[in-house]
């Protein structure tokens, strides 16, 4: 899947989930300017970020992944 659709799934699960970037990134263990870039589709998340925004968010991955 391209780093655009990865980043607008994470992004409406945020949301969702009533999470705000500052509060995800520091539960992620990453800077805000990354998961900014993440979201915005200019970085690919690892393997490793997408378990661990499941894991944070209580989604599985194949519920990112296929979310439209």
């Amino acid at each position: 899947m391209e780093a655009e659709q990865w980043g607008r799934r994470i992004r409406s699960f945020r949301k969702l989930k009533g999470f705000t970037q500052v509060e995800l990134a520091e539960k992620l263990g990453i800077s805000l300017s990354i998961l900014g870039e993440i979201e915005r589709g200019n970085r690919l998340p690892t393997d490793e970020q997408i378990q661990h925004v499941s894991g944070i968010l209580n989604v599985s991955v194949d519920d990112i992944a296929n979310f439209k």
